[in-house]
């Protein structure tokens, strides 16, 4: 009990310790978030990875909503999206090559990264047994500790030359899908007591493909099960140095420590629920709603409950619509429009239609209800994110909720190894050291004797 009241005593003085009032911000001009006031992001960095465009900022410093637009080293995603897809296969191998060298393979050197990817797949004896050790946890904490752990058995783990870098980057990128199936299979078997299912990767198969094998078995998936996730992984392999935790992936590597702790750190950050848990949330609202509404069909029943939900009263209170609304984009989020397009397939051969149908009525309602609570205040339009298809997406695949966050993980794994890679080859190495304001008051010393 006293450690308790000790703990319960500490904590209390963070009521007055940790309390710095808002107005402070703006006297001192902190850019709270790293954000400006126009709620763009502040310019910290040069990149030639990606791109994330929203709006466009006029003669007069004002800025201008556009559509959406997403690019991998200069190229639209939309263009690679519907390349792809035009010829029916999978294209994550190809996003990789791109992100990580800065061009496009012609089709041998496609096909022998492809090899290269899949000889990479396996996990060491080792790393599976450490897995199997990890039973019951949470999948991102398992990720990230195996990630750690993978610096023990490579024999040049510090090494940051280029080659090195490409070399990390590459099994890692490879091992993420075997990593999260593992891990997930062990999780089902002593938290469920389902069967364990242990899978060695097809070296035929395409990433999207093998982990779908891994998971779920050779008759656990359709091809386009393959096809939609691959996708998926195609549109959150990059976006920006500015995200959360491609900028940790960043912040880190400018010390000059290792690849495995650099991406460690990249997947705790991806692991909060403002991050990478966004799509769980989303999954959760759809679920509430299709109970709470009665007419999947009658917008004003819709209408009226959406509002109640900005105004605290209903859901979960917090005043908020899930999967509405992006920092960057405005008029559309380009990531939620291919994987709408996509869905809308997958729902038939699911027989989900209805579903799909009411989920396209949120989108457009949650808008309008949110963009009328603003006014003619609001400082900018609002738009669907991807989170909001992305959800339903993977549970209409088949996959369990524990490894969404995972996923997101197994795909961003790309955009964070290319921008280590390009923060550790600038000519003019800098580490990242942004600064913070004390604003305490001095306080003089009183010695233990006295106080």
């Amino acid at each position: 009990m006293k450690n308790e009241f000790m703990i319960y005593k500490l904590s209390e003085t963070v009521k007055s310790t940790c309390k710095i009032e808002s107005e402070l911000f703006e006297k001192f001009n902190v850019k709270r978030g790293l954000r400006n006031a126009d709620h763009t992001g502040v310019l910290v960095g040069l990149t030639t990875v990606g791109d994330v465009l929203g709006y466009e900022r006029l003669e007069d410093g004002s800025l201008q909503a556009i559509p959406g637009k997403l690019l991998y080293r200069g190229i639209d995603i939309d263009d690679l999206v519907h390349s792809i897809q035009h010829e029916k296969r999978t294209g994550f191998e190809e996003v990789i090559f791109l992100l990580l060298s800065g061009y496009l393979p012609d089709k041998d050197e496609l096909k022998q990264f492809s090899r290269l990817l899949n000889e990479s797949m396996a996990l060491e004896k080792q790393t599976k047994m450490s897995i199997i050790q990890l039973e019951g946890q949470n999948i991102m904490n398992i990720l990230a500790r195996t990630v750690l752990e993978m610096y023990t058995y490579d024999e040049a783990p510090d090494d940051t030359t280029r080659e090195n870098l490409m070399r990390q980057s590459i099994d890692l990128v490879a091992k993420f899908p075997a990593i999260i199936a593992y891990a997930y299979n062990i999780l089902r078997h002593s938290a469920k007591g389902q069967s364990l299912h242990i899978r060695h990767p097809n070296e035929n198969f395409s990433i999207a493909e093998n982990f779908l094998y891994m998971m779920k078995g050779s008759n656990g998936y359709t091809n386009l099960d393959v096809r939609v996730l691959d996708l998926a992984m195609i549109i959150h392999a990059e976006h920006g140095g500015g995200n959360n935790s491609t900028f940790t992936v960043r912040v880190t590597s400018s010390t000059g420590t290792d690849t495995y702790s650099s991406i460690a750190a990249g997947i705790g950050s991806l692991k909060g629920p403002l991050h990478g848990g966004a799509n769980l949330q989303v999954c959760s609202m759809f679920e509430h709603l299709k109970e709470a509404i009665n007419d999947w069909t009658d917008v004003k029943e819709l209408d009226t409950y959406l509002a109640k939900m900005l105004n605290r009263e209903a859901y979960n209170k917090a005043g908020l619509i899930y999967g509405i609304g992006h920092a960057v984009y405005t008029i559309s989020d380009p990531r939620a429009s291919l994987l709408k397009e996509m869905a809308r397939d997958l729902a038939e051969e699911k027989g989900r239609q209805k579903e799909f149908e009411f989920l396209q009525l949120i989108e457009e309602r949650a808008i309008n209800a949110v963009m009328s609570r603003k006014g003619s205040k609001a400082k900018k339009q609002v738009c669907a994110n991807v989170d909001l298809y992305s959800g339903f997406v993977y549970e209409m695949i088949g996959l369990p909720k524990e490894v969404y966050t995972a996923l997101f993980a197994m795909s961003r794994i790309v955009g964070w190894c290319a921008h280590r890679i390009e923060e550790l080859n600038f000519d003019d190495r800098r580490i990242i050291r942004p600064a913070y304001k004390n604003i305490g008051d001095f306080v003089e010393f009183v010695s233990l004797k006295d106080r």
